[in-house]
């Protein structure tokens, strides 16, 4: 096999970052601007398409020849760049990603954050001009005097610019070698490599989108917040009422309570005691009104449809790396509002004929009924129909099993009411009296809660985090349940401490470690400066934790870190962890493999997903193949590396995204 490397430089008038690469592509206005590659790790060549150069012959057939395996960063677009440049799909088997390489060893996305982190050398890493660069030659540029009137900046208007682009080029292709020369010692498993294949597929597959439906809560929302704006003006007087200064002070002016703060969990708790009332509680209305007015969603869905209705690159392969779980891109499919009101259908028509006053008599308020909407506007294609399927309890099942908890797996394989279980468990009360009707039944609510909140070493915390006060339940009673919980199940809790003592043991004198079926490793390439703390998954996929090291936290008990980054500031950085912790990242880590595993035997059997969502496939396919029951029956398939653990699926079958 030969090895091309390969990074473009491209202009199109589509934002990129809004409407996503497919849109951006497809745009007629597309163009390849740069094509620099290297053959077999040789000095990179360029060609120059802006200024008329043409491939060489043997490049352009090496582009679909099955002979040449071709890399990029971020392959995905430059896999789609080269299939619209070639006036055909190339096939995805024929690509592979250096920042899934990266992505899989643990590191962060984007090829200087990735440069940064592996501690390239300054010219190896990618040059920081290049973004003024991208800005000025890639995308339109406003006309003005000074430029001519021009809406766009050729390689001629600036010949010092373009070589320096170009040189830009170059590097970038250098980088993503030496990244790829670097993490060689490491490689990314065939099975995820497929993995990612099918993934290429079902983004460029896309999903279909009900534009009638988005052009329709589009108005409404902006009629919406002008109706809400002009009542809020018109109340208080207030040249800008949606300025929280202005607000706080007419409120503490026209009511008795004390309004410090104008937060959603301040003005919720204000309207709940009552205690403030006339104008002052209906300007707290709207606010919370207009607080739900967003439609940034649809306004997203807008952004990124293309040209046939579908919008494209909903997601992103190993975007949360501790876990290599999938992450939302451009509407966030992983992120959508629930759906709590009935009669889609109806409502979906009001919204579609922008008939606000039908939506507001329906449902009361029209803007959370639009945000309730938004995972409607995803449509089965024409003739088709959606089938929804999703694991159940996906993660309380895969905690079961590792940790071997048996009467969990009992319940799994039997009945499945793991909240009634688990309450019988804590509190000694017989299953069957914890069904409606019965007062015992109230204990199901502490089972809910603890089973959500507590299987990853949490406590009264945790529980509070997942709305246990909300749900009743006194705060002078969370310590029990929590003991309880521990109690009935000390499996678990014995995992989460022999995972933590094996990673710690690891880390100290790089000896292998064997917890259930995971393995624990300390794995070094001294000559590139890496080092890693590995976990073996029971799918042969690894987990990596960079740089791992120990201290002492605050307990004054050995603790973890490891460099990754800081979901807050989004650095590189120190991060600290724990046995809980990163049971939790193992058991996630498997729900997502039963997923991909589910994902690849749905695709076999000829059941197209097109997008999916946690633990949760969403299929589009013709209405005499949408089988519910036989979806169900692949995705429960036996897992070949993990045939006994216990899994269920149930969903539905429909003409758009829901969820019941």
């Amino acid at each position: 096999m030969r090895h091309l490397s390969i990074d473009l430089e491209t202009f199109s008038s589509v934002p990129i970052s809004k409407a996503g690469a497919y849109k951006y592509v497809q745009s007629p206005d597309f163009e390849i601007l740069l094509f620099a590659y290297s053959l077999d790790g040789n000095p990179v060549e360029i060609v120059d398409l802006a200024q008329g150069e043409i491939l060489p012959d043997w490049l352009y057939a090496a582009i679909c020849s099955p002979e040449y395996i071709k890399h990029a960063y971020n392959a995905a677009f430059e896999w789609y760049c080269l299939s619209k440049f070639c006036g055909v799909m190339l096939p995805v088997n024929q690509w592979k990603d250096t920042m899934l390489h990266g992505l899989y060893c643990g590191f962060t996305a984007g090829l200087e954050a990735t440069g940064k982190a592996l501690g390239l050398p300054a010219e190896k890493q990618k040059l920081s001009v290049g973004k003024s660069l991208i800005r000025y030659f890639c995308v339109p540029c406003s006309p003005t005097k000074s430029n001519g009137g021009r809406t766009r900046n050729l390689p001629k208007h600036d010949p010092e610019k373009w070589d320096l682009f170009k040189t830009y080029c170059i590097g970038d292709v250098v980088t993503e070698m030496e990244i790829d020369r670097r993490l060689s010692a490491f490689p990314v498993p065939d099975a995820v490599e497929k993995q990612w294949q099918t993934d290429l597929t079902i983004n460029a597959r896309g999903v279909a989108v009900d534009m009638d439906m988005v052009k329709g809560a589009l108005y409404i929302g902006e009629s919406s917040r002008e109706s809400l704006m002009s009542e809020a003006m018109d109340l208080t007087g207030l040249n800008n009422p949606n300025s929280i200064a202005q607000l706080k002070t007419w409120l503490n002016m026209n009511t008795d309570t004390p309004v410090s703060n104008l937060n959603k969990e301040t003005v919720s708790a204000l309207l709940e005691d009552g205690s403030v009332t006339g104008s002052a509680e209906r300007m707290l209305e709207i606010r919370q009104e207009l607080g739900k007015t967003s439609t940034k969603k649809y306004d997203a869905i807008e952004a990124a449809v293309c040209g046939d209705g579908r919008v494209r690159g909903l997601l992103q392969f190993y975007g949360a790396n501790r876990t290599g779980r999938w992450a939302g891109r451009l509407v966030q499919v992983q992120n959508l509002p629930r759906t709590y009101i009935g009669q889609l259908p109806l409502a979906r028509d009001a919204v579609k004929h922008q008939r606000a006053d039908k939506l507001r008599v329906l449902y009361g308020s029209v803007p959370d009924t639009l945000s309730q909407l938004i995972r409607t506007s995803f449509i089965a294609s024409g003739g088709n129909k959606l089938v929804d399927a999703d694991f159940s309890a996906i993660e309380a099942r895969v905690i079961s099993w590792l940790a071997g908890e048996q009467w969990r797996l009992e319940v799994f394989r039997t009945h499945g009411k793991i909240y009634e279980a688990s309450a019988s468990q804590m509190f000694g009360v017989p299953l069957e009296r914890i069904k409606k009707g019965n007062p015992e039944y109230e204990l199901r609510q502490k089972g809910k809660v603890a089973e959500l909140a507590l299987g990853y070493q949490g406590s009264s915390g945790a529980l509070i985090a997942m709305g246990a006060l909300k749900m009743g339940i006194p705060e002078e009673e969370l310590p029990d349940i929590v003991s309880r919980w521990r109690e009935s199940n000390k499996r678990i809790v014995d995992l989460w401490y022999t995972v933590e003592s094996a990673a710690v043991s690891v880390i100290q004198n790089g000896t292998p470690a064997g917890v259930k079926n995971l393995i624990f490793a300390r794995e070094y390439d001294a000559d590139n400066d890496l080092d890693f703390l590995t976990i073996t998954l029971p799918s042969r996929r690894k987990l990596y934790y960079a740089k791992p090291e120990l201290g002492f936290n605050q307990w004054n008990k050995p603790s973890i870190t490891y460099r990754g980054v800081n979901q807050t500031t989004k650095q590189w950085t120190q991060l600290e962890t724990y046995g809980g912790k990163l049971v939790e990242n193992i058991i996630q880590a498997i729900a997502r493999d039963c997923l991909a595993v589910a994902i690849e035997h749905l695709e076999e059997a000829g059941f197209p997903v097109v997008f999916h969502v946690h633990d949760e496939v969403v299929i589009d396919c013709p209405t005499s193949q949408a089988d519910l029951d036989a979806v169900v029956r692949i995705m429960t398939l036996p897992i070949p590396w993990a045939p006994d653990l216990p899994l269920n699926a149930d969903g539905w079958v429909g003409d758009f995204f829901r969820k019941d």
